[in-house]
């Protein structure tokens, strides 16, 4: 049959796949969008002290950078589904991009941090479609037989982007300024929207006028917002001492109850949770929150703990975190290239074990860890890492029909997304909180009565540091172990959540069949 008639034996809004330099320009032009949507959710890790500074807030203050985008992201990326079929998923990606662009500017010129939150909170919003319809348009303009090759190298963006942020955010924070965090994005956004555009303009797929949910949306946006709120202020606030937070608490409890049966049965909901009826989407959406919530809590507190306890600057906590991504980027692909050979089950069973293994060894480490010491965890974590999230993707897209690969991509992106935005905002609580604790068990050792004591004061009266120099050093000293055997039980938390995870993924049930593949194991 010929080429031609192939195309007009589609449904409408279908075309046959790209091929040859189309097809490579394509996946670079939604690879880089995916890069950078990604890349702005952690390359402001390591640069948290340095814009906080900038801005005349406390670090922890400036964590919001991140907790901001991540919920506005999270908030929109339900909506995905809607928009893709609303506008047609082609324009829904290119507007995305450009809106992308002009907010990340304004958030490099951010001048206090309530504009850099609203910036954040702009930018986060139009972001939210990228990533999900960059997925259904991967798979719309693919060969059937190269689309696993296809979710591998999409995956392997969606791994290395969390990975060079903070590499990339250390140097340009060190060499340049913060501002140029932001300001890199609009190349990349250019070059992804025009070459986009340029392809699939006239691929654009079929637009239907479905009403959108206004009472679900604007529920779910004050029942996210609230609890965000309360995570990113409880602990400047005393929790629930403080009315505020109470009240937060409060309406952002009430706003999801009734946020739930709502979208059960409304005839255009804004999250399909019918979606979650499916026995593979329920189990590997929650088990991909629970990884995602650990990973992201390690990427928030090792920079700042290698900075604020270790004397790092943000160039060399980046490059700290980077050995991850060296095992990562080779495996994404070929794992990618061979899930139908891959026991979907098992790898991640076995990525959860490897992750709490390199976990439980950063729990051991002291404030005088050497740089390479440092690195071979994060080295053996890149072996783990994609081989729980590609598996645990196929699995969430087993049997998703074609016109629902945008909704169902939105919905498992936005439980992803809000575990990451909870993760910052809890692991960066209990990480002061237990440094608190430590600090103040150190402490109490800090006696007349105690011999340690004596015998260190009388080192440092020997170098020079009386009366309160010698306290003042101590303090620090007390400090920077606090932070460390605080980041020890962080580490040690994140290892019991991916550990936990093992029995559940084996209640996903095969043959995981993704649209248009063959089966899986």
């Amino acid at each position: 049959m010929a080429p031609a008639a192939q195309a007009q034996a589609l449904p409408p809004g279908e075309y046959p796949p790209l091929r040859g330099v189309s097809l490579v320009f394509l996946t670079i032009a939604i690879g880089l969008s995916s890069f950078m949507e990604i890349l702005d959710m952690t390359i402001v890790n390591v640069s948290v002290p340095a814009i906080a500074g900038s801005l005349g807030v406390s670090p922890s203050e400036g964590t919001w950078s991140i907790s901001s985008y991540l919920m506005a992201a999270a908030v929109v990326q339900p909506l995905a589904g809607w928009i893709g079929r609303r506008f047609g998923e082609v324009r829904t990606f290119v507007i995305s991009n450009l809106l992308f662009i002009v907010f990340s500017a304004l958030c490099g010129m951010a001048t206090s941090m309530p504009m850099m939150i609203a910036a954040r909170l702009a930018q986060g919003l139009v972001s939210g479609p990228m990533m999900s319809v960059a997925q259904a348009l991967l798979l719309r303009n693919y060969p059937v037989h190269l689309r696993g090759l296809a979710l591998g190298l999409w995956a392997m963006v969606v791994i290395v982007a969390p990975i060079v942020g903070p590499v990339l955010g250390g140097w340009i924070t060190d060499n340049l300024s913060w501002p140029w965090l932001f300001y890199i994005n609009v190349p990349g956004g250019l070059f992804s929207a025009g070459v986009t555009w340029a392809l699939l303009r006239h691929r654009e797929s079929a637009r239907v006028k479905v009403p959108v949910d206004a009472v679900g949306l604007a529920l779910l946006v004050i029942g996210v917002g609230a609890l965000q709120f309360m995570l990113d202020n409880g602990n400047q606030q005393d929790w629930f001492e403080s009315n505020q937070i109470r009240a937060a608490a409060i309406i952002g409890v009430i706003a999801i109850t009734f946020l739930i049966p709502w979208e059960l049965t409304d005839k255009h909901p804004i999250i399909d949770l019918h979606l979650f009826a499916r026995r593979n989407f329920a189990v590997g959406t929650a088990c991909i929150a629970v990884a995602y919530f650990a990973f992201t809590g390690v990427n928030v507190i090792f920079p700042l703990w290698l900075q604020t306890a270790l004397g790092y600057t943000s160039t060399w906590a980046g490059l700290a975190m980077a050995p991850i991504g060296l095992v990562a980027v080779v495996m994404a692909p070929l794992i990618g290239r061979n899930l139908h050979r891959i026991n979907l089950r098992a790898a991640p069973a076995i990525a959860f074990m490897v992750q709490c293994t390199a976990l439980l060894w950063f729990a051991t480490e002291t404030d005088q860890v050497a740089f390479a010491q440092m690195a071979m965890p994060r080295f053996i974590m890149g072996f783990g890492l994609p081989l729980f999230f590609l598996p645990l993707n196929q699995i969430i897209m087993s049997g998703i029909p074609a016109a629902e690969l945008a909704s169902a991509a939105g919905v498992s992106n936005f439980v992803r997304t809000f575990s990451a935005s909870i993760a910052t905002a809890v692991t960066v609580f209990y990480w002061n909180d237990r440094s608190e604790y430590h600090y103040a068990t150190l402490a109490e050792h800090i006696t007349p009565e105690s011999p340690a004591w004596a015998a260190y004061q009388a080192q440092l009266n020997a170098l020079g540091a009386h009366s309160e120099a010698s306290y003042a050093l101590t303090a620090q000293v007390i400090n920077n172990q606090a932070l460390t055997l605080g980041a020890n039980d962080i580490f040690i938390m994140l290892a019991v959540m991916f550990i936990t995870q093992i029995p559940f993924v084996w209640l996903a049930k095969p043959p995981f069949r993704a649209v248009g593949t063959g089966g899986m194991h």
